[in-house]
């Protein structure tokens, strides 16, 4: 019987396959060689100094053999309970991802962010695997390996049979991906954090326009390992439009039947729509209390323990952001408990684009006027501002409606951001720093829009054909925003800028582009005022 992997090559004979380097020759791999050994942890011990100490006695068991059903072996690291090898049967929790494991790979907290991302050395043990818990506290093919490795590990001596599977960004999206795809009676709970499900719109090519090829390098980069990995941002040239083949890898969230504790962001740039928590991504994994939220819904989950968590844990909650270490004046306000994303209780509160003042007006502007920024600059932008006269909370989608155009292309690459700012007009200016959400439209795919799928806040493009804008003529262009979340005082206010390139600061200088990378020539207008009406929709709450 053919693979998945065979059957995917046949499916699409032009799909590229990127060879994968030696890990003992990987330049910036972190390799402790191939050693299969079963030892003990003791309580106390630390990997190195001021690492985190072991709360209790573990075993570790190294390089353990997984046998996957086209024989294909993986090899796992297993830390568990010393009185799981006499009669105490305990549950796994399965962080699935390329970035190594047990403190390997290239991917890690010191190379990803100044400072650690504000995690203390004594913080992790340097057992963890990146973006995965830290064993000191305790597309189809994929699915496939994931099914297996769940199968092996729910029939081991020390298991319970009950299995979850944790972690952030790709850790999380194997999570979805494989539920969504295949079901395992033993799989009892999810814990993705920071995942997405749509690697065309969220990931590749957002808008419709190549999206961040820096950061997929280096993803593809950190890989290591005697194989090959499918290279899909290879593809993006051999398919601009969203086809079969960007169908094949969408996640069906729909399908999944397990219950999921789920960590959505406000978005970094690795991060996407719907994946930043009030606190830092990769710290928030490792924050105690939310350490602790995640034991007792695995004690519920996997243990079976009846801890009330269905009955105490709100639907939803919601984080608002005050931005004080930015200079904001107003709180962020924490886990606000509400019964459902997006809000039912928002009211839609339109501003309409004032260029003669660059600001945004309760009320449309009669005088025609236009504004424009060099598009393939990638610092120019127009920027409109508005303050708000009393305390203010936004809290889901935003939405732009601009007319623009282009004099010297026949297409343009949009991007749009809102910013906070200070009653001193002062932006907010990373670890994985938040600025504000973000979008891209490229304009040729505006025909794509889905009106059975969008609404006037939402708006959805099928991305699956393309026409191309005639030169100088004034286009309409309507672009959601991704989530957003923020508290305003009094004279506190947002900034809407129009660019032509991403406008998201890097989480690591790895992953900056040294361009707007973007195909715009020329300059791009935005039309406000008299039979143009362009205007910014906020969701009030």
């Amino acid at each position: 019987m053919s693979s998945t992997t065979e059957n995917l090559k046949l499916q699409f004979p032009d799909l590229e396959w990127q060879k994968l380097p030696d890990p003992k020759h990987h330049q910036a791999y972190v390799y402790h060689g191939f050693m299969p050994e079963k030892t003990t942890i003791k309580k106390g011990h630390m990997r190195a100094p001021v690492r985190r100490p072991f709360l209790s006695d573990t075993i570790y068991e190294r390089d353990v053999g997984i046998p996957l059903r086209d024989g294909v072996i993986l090899y796992a690291d297993i830390f568990r309970p010393v009185e799981s090898d006499h009669q105490h049967k305990v549950p796994a929790i399965l962080p699935w991802s390329p970035c190594g494991k047990t403190g390997t790979g290239t991917e890690q907290y010191e190379s990803l962010a100044p400072f650690r991302a504000g995690l203390r050395l004594d913080q992790t043990s340097g057992y963890d695997k990146f973006q995965g818990p830290d064993p000191a506290d305790w597309g189809q093919q994929e699915a496939e390996d994931i099914y297996d490795a769940i199968d092996w590990a729910s029939k081991q001596a020390w298991s319970n049979g009950r299995i979850g599977m944790a972690g952030t960004s790709w850790l999380a999206i194997s999570q979805i991906n494989f539920a969504s795809r295949l079901t395992h009676p033993a799989l009892k709970a999810l814990a993705p954090w920071e995942s997405r499900n749509e690697i065309y719109r969220d990931t590749l090519a957002r808008g419709g326009k190549k999206h961040n090829p820096a950061l997929h390098k280096f993803l593809l980069a950190g890989f290591a390992g005697p194989n090959t990995v499918e290279n899909m941002p290879a593809m993006l040239p051999k398919h601009p439009l969203y086809d079969e083949y960007w169908a094949s890898k969408y996640i069906h969230t729909e399908n999944i039947t397990v219950p999921m504790y789920v960590v959505a962001s406000y978005s970094s740039q690795i991060h996407e729509v719907a994946s930043s928590p009030p606190s830092q991504e990769w710290y928030d994994l490792n924050r105690p209390e939310m350490v602790g939220d995640l034991q007792r819904y695995f004690d519920r989950y996997l243990k079976g323990i009846d801890n009330g968590w269905e009955k105490d844990t709100p639907r939803v909650r919601l984080s608002l952001l005050g931005f004080e270490v930015s200079g904001g004046i107003s709180s962020t306000i924490r886990e606000i408990p509400e019964p459902e994303w997006p809000l039912s209780r928002q009211q839609l509160r339109r501003l309409y684009l004032d260029v003669s003042t660059m600001s945004l007006q309760e009320q449309h502007v009669g005088t025609e006027s236009s504004v424009s920024y060099a598009a393939n600059d990638m610092y120019a932008s127009s920027d409109f501002t508005v303050y708000f006269n009393k305390y203010t909370k936004i809290a889901g989608y935003a939405k732009v409606s601009l007319w623009m155009s282009c004099e010297d292309l026949d297409d343009l690459d949009v991007a749009v951001q809102i910013r906070k700012i200070s009653q001193h007009d002062i932006p907010n200016v990373n670890t994985a720093k938040y600025l504000g959400p973000q979008s891209f439209l490229r304009a040729s795919h505006s025909i794509t829009k889905d009106d059975t799928l969008s609404s006037e806040q939402e708006i959805f493009y099928r991305h699956d054909r393309r026409k191309l804008i005639v030169p100088g003529s004034i286009v309409r262009l309507e672009i959601t925003l991704w989530p957003m979340g923020m508290t305003f005082e009094t004279d506190e206010g947002i900034m809407l800028r129009v660019a032509g390139h991403d406008m998201c600061l890097p989480e690591t200088d790895r992953i900056k582009g040294a361009s707007a990378n973007n195909e715009n020539i020329g300059d791009h207008k935005t039309y406000a005022g008299g039979k143009y009406q362009s205007y910014l929709i906020l969701p009030v709450v």
